[in-house]
């Protein structure tokens, strides 16, 4: 008789049952570390990112959200670790959202009141991935000791292009956003 084969696509190790985890340093760390935390968050900030994408209306481009995907990853791997020489984000990146900002806010009108979250169902994506790279941003600063500066200055912003870029998904889709002023009426 001889033995099964061992399968080779095992996603679990058990390591982690103990509450602790390893980063790329080697080094086991308490899955309560601000750093496990924070890449948790920014996991989950891509994560909701992706279900955004999967919303986004056809005619939008993605590119730039994609991007931004494979930076928060960068931004993960920077916490765990890696990295050592030389940061994940860099002040072009923030530059690059900054100027996405601006193209898709000149054509909306102006702020006059508190825009509630909601409209189009890509719109209120927005704004959950707003509310969590503000969470995400949080905890970044918290574990801050093992990130760069830049890093923090990108959440910021992404959450700043989150909630442009729900409020254009809603002036391209010509839904009139709802805002504390006008409920309160």
């Amino acid at each position: 008789m001889t033995a099964a084969p061992e399968k080779k696509n095992k996603i679990y190790t058990r390591k982690g049952d103990d509450g602790t985890t390893t980063i790329a340093d080697s080094t086991a760390v308490a899955k309560t570390d601000p750093r496990v935390t924070a890449s948790g968050d920014i996991d989950e900030l891509n994560s909701n990112i992706g279900l955004l994408i999967a919303m986004m209306p056809d005619c939008t481009d993605i590119s730039l959200l994609e991007h931004i995907q494979r930076r928060l990853f960068a931004v993960g791997q920077e916490l765990q670790g890696h990295f050592k020489s030389k940061e994940a984000i860099s002040q072009a990146d923030t530059e690059e959202i900054e100027q996405d900002i601006d193209r898709i806010s000149d054509p909306l009108p102006p702020l006059s009141d508190f825009i509630l979250p909601g409209g189009t169902a890509a719109a209120a994506q927005c704004h959950v991935c707003r509310t969590v790279c503000r969470r995400a941003e949080r905890s970044l600063i918290a574990a801050s000791g093992h990130t760069q500066s830049h890093a923090i200055a990108y959440m910021n912003r992404l959450s700043d292009y989150l909630f442009a870029l729900a409020r254009h998904l809603n002036f391209i889709m010509k839904t009139e956003e709802k805002t504390l002023h006008k409920t309160l009426k």
